[in-house]
């Protein structure tokens, strides 16, 4: 029997103890305590449970909590987003990836880590696409499976997220997913259905937006008859933060855990439904029996406390993120390059090289342990003549207030009298962000004229790209080698040089 799922002699404990509750009680668990608790009752040894954002690392907030990633958050190893790893194919790798998490969630007494994102790539707009494993249902569902097998092999709990058709950003609290119901189940919840079955997961939470009219946290086609009845999806249902329009309308339909707090306002709510018969007790009774449950299979993990090891995990990272690049082009075998040739020179042209995109905005935001850039490990690989030119203005970076066609000038006389030219070019970092979609697929038009200058003077080019969500390559007809480095985590700089050699 696994930490994930119940075993039943159990059963009879949660009735017990659920039994020992008052009304007001137990509707006192079906709400946060605050940003990141759940509720505790101490008489009957109810603990309060802390959940953080993941899933590509530990978002624990120093300070109070928000959902964007506006606050400081304690350092933690910033793993290759959902959009690398899903490219190495591989769930054994998430599995380990998911167990280190575990490890330093243990270790900041956290007890359920929010994630994986399995929803669908619909759209090459989506802004949140780096956050989500593939376009593929059996690819999202195998790997994120992984994730949630791991880190609950530790004592941690998973939560699948965002259930279900989540697949926009912009307008997501009020659009409706219309979709007939044959492909939503083949596509939009097949992945979902794959994690359920899979990996049994702790918990489950319910997105923001409506599927065919209804919102999807009082949906119970969705969170009762697809989820429990017929996947046998026995643990708790939250909702994403805010995402809660009518939670008296939502207990019922399965939605046991409304997060943030409210307050008091929604136990206050459901409690005066039960006493006027709009809610059944059962279903009460039903929602803290999840909630208590939660806090036992918490109870297993091991004690807080100890110390994260760092190196050992940004190794891991570093490993997971050479995994996770994808090779698009090698015309004449440019790729890989010598290391150990002295005479050769490389020059490293893009701000990405020393000022990495190497993650998405918003509440997935990772303050990392280290930081490796592809310029440093390049220059450390490399036996031969580096050089750099940042060749475009990149927010935060050295070429910030650089002229556009100066730096452009630079990186064309730095090409020109290399032996092979690498340019880092991707996505700005507000390009990718929670809470809003892109407005086109166009890498900008500043990088795309330094790569045609560059490969113009420089046949022997290498592009690699920093995207976590669908570019356009006008210029793949005109270099010859082309490395898709998606966004890699903070040990992305060294695994692209890993990968480059």
């Amino acid at each position: 029997m696994t930490a994930s799922q119940s075993a039943p002699s159990h059963t009879s404990a949660l009735d017990d103890t659920v039994a020992q509750l008052t009304r007001e009680e137990k509707a006192s668990l079906t709400s946060g305590a605050d940003f990141w608790h759940t509720q505790a009752i101490e008489r009957v040894g109810i603990p309060s449970l802390m959940m953080t954002d993941g899933p590509h690392g530990l978002r624990k907030q120093e300070g109070a909590g928000d959902a964007l990633g506006l606050g400081a958050s304690v350092p933690s190893t910033c793993f290759p987003p959902a959009v690398g790893i899903g490219s190495a194919f591989d769930p054994d790798l998430t599995a380990r990836v998911g167990a280190a998490i575990a490890h330093e969630a243990i270790v900041q007494d956290v007890s359920v880590v929010l994630g994986p994102g399995i929803n669908i790539k619909r759209s090459p707009l989506c802004g949140r696409n780096f956050e989500y494993y593939s376009e593929d249902p059996l690819v999202a569902g195998v790997v994120g499976a992984g994730f949630i097998r791991g880190l609950q092999a530790e004592g941690v709990g998973g939560c699948v997220k965002h259930f279900a058709a989540n697949n926009q950003e912009t307008d997501r609290m009020r659009v409706s997913a219309d979709i007939d119901e044959r492909p939503l189940r083949e596509i939009y919840l097949r992945a979902f259905q794959q994690v359920i079955e899979l990996s049994h997961p702790w918990t489950v939470m319910c997105s923001y937006n409506r599927i065919n009219g209804v919102y999807s946290s009082e949906n119970p086609w969705l969170l009762t008859t697809v989820l429990r009845d017929e996947w046998g999806f026995d643990g708790l249902v939250m909702s994403d933060w805010g995402a809660v329009d009518n939670r008296v309308a939502g207990l019922p339909a399965g939605l046991d855990l409304e997060m943030p707090s409210s307050g008091g306002a929604s136990p206050a709510l459901i409690v005066a439904a039960v006493e006027r018969g709009e809610i059944a007790e059962s279903a009460l009774d039903a929602a803290a029996r999840r909630a208590v449950q939660l806090t036992r299979r918490a109870a297993e993990r091991p004690a807080a406390g100890g110390e994260i090891d760092v190196d050992a995990h940004h190794a891991l990272a570093r490993e997971a993120a050479g995994r996770s690049i994808v090779l698009l082009k090698n015309e004449g075998d440019l790729l890989p390059l010598d290391p150990k040739d002295a005479a050769a020179s490389f020059a490293v042209i893009g701000a990405f090289a020393k000022h990495p995109c190497y993650q998405g905005a918003g509440s997935s935001l990772i303050n990392p342990t280290r930081l490796d850039t592809a310029w440093d490990a390049i220059s450390e690989a490399a036996a031969g003549t580096v050089t750099y030119a940042p060749g475009f203005v990149l927010a935060g970076a050295d070429s910030a207030n650089g002229d556009p066609d100066t730096l452009r000038e630079e990186a064309v006389a730095a090409a020109g009298t290399a032996d092979v030219a690498i340019v880092f070019a991707g996505l700005p970092a507000a390009a990718e962000s929670e809470g809003y979609d892109r407005t086109d697929i166009d890498l900008p038009a500043d990088q795309l004229a330094v790569i045609e200058a560059v490969a113009a003077a420089n046949p022997r080019t290498v592009v690699v790209l920093s995207n976590g969500g669908v570019v356009l390559l006008p210029f793949r007809g005109a270099v010859p080698a082309i490395v898709e480095g998606w966004l890699l985590g903070q040990a992305g700089g060294s695994a692209t040089a890993d990968v480059l050699f």
